[in-house]
């Protein structure tokens, strides 16, 4: 039985051995966000099934591949198609995408995900940038047994998301005249939707948003010491005075509104960011 930390380091070597420089940025990208692909010169494409210890995914709107190339004149490691909780598997699984970028030499992370707005002043189709969250999925990658030969068990979370990135992507959005709210993401476990009294509860609570991923990865990042910032599609309203049942194609078509505003604020960041 391999050890995490072996785990993480065959994993890398492999990678390493395909080609694999230290990229200027690592990216996850989220549900139905597969457009971002198409800007950036792919020099290697990598299968996740064929990377030694990593996770499989089980999800059928996610690919399962690593890119390696660049975007905006950055390397950038991405990984389309990400692993949750409600798939079974335990949060070191979750978060080796994030392991293996540190391991790889990545120092800024970018993530997406798909989310239902419960503040009901964003609409769907439309950004958020998240800028704090509530974690309501019972569990921690940091809980695990041996976590601790990967780095300090105990994280400061007092700020979580990078405020210089943030504080740019709010500058880029005004420039460019994209519609950003910045706001609160809180994560369930999922995989079934909230029910009314849920999305009351939750917007009790102070959420903007909420989805199913994310924070777990937001966590390991904080503890690897890399800056992250992270944004919500919203791709439904989750109003529960006026709640429809779900529509997986009116939440596809959402999530590809907001990506072509999603793909203008990642391009402008990566391009304007120092190496």
């Amino acid at each position: 039985m391999h050890s995490k930390k072996q785990q993480l380091k065959e994993s890398a070597a492999f990678l390493k051995n395909k080609g694999i420089q230290p990229p200027d940025f690592g990216i996850i990208l989220g549900t139905g966000l597969g457009d971002l692909v198409q800007e950036i010169e792919i020099e290697i494409e990598i299968p996740y099934a064929d990377i030694p210890h990593f996770p499989s995914s089980t999800m059928e709107f996610h690919q399962a591949r690593l890119l390696y190339g660049m975007l905006s004149g950055r390397k950038v490691v991405v990984f389309e198609g990400r692993f949750h909780a409600y798939e079974g598997l335990s949060y070191f699984e979750i978060t080796y995408p994030i392991r293996l970028m540190h391991a790889l030499g990545v120092k800024k992370v970018i993530i997406s995900n798909a989310a239902g707005a419960i503040n009901l002043d964003y609409k769907k189709g439309e950004v958020m940038l998240i800028e704090d969250h509530i974690n309501l999925q019972a569990g921690s990658p940091l809980a695990e047994k041996d976590s601790e030969s990967l780095g300090p068990r105990f994280v400061d979370m007092s700020s979580p998301y990078s405020p210089s990135l943030c504080h740019r992507i709010k500058e880029i959005a005004k420039e460019k005249a994209i519609s950003l709210h910045s706001g609160i993401y809180v994560a369930v476990t999922g995989p079934q939707l909230e029910t009314k009294a849920e999305y009351r509860y939750l917007r009790l609570i102070g959420a903007d948003a909420v989805g199913m991923s994310t924070v777990p990865e937001v966590i390991v990042a904080n503890q690897l010491e890399m800056e992250c910032i992270a944004f919500s599609v919203l791709t439904d309203e989750c109003d529960p005075d006026n709640l429809k049942p779900i529509d997986i194609e009116d939440i596809m078509a959402s999530a590809k509104k907001a990506e072509q505003s999603l793909i203008v604020l990642v391009k402008t960041l990566l391009s304007n960011q120092e190496k």
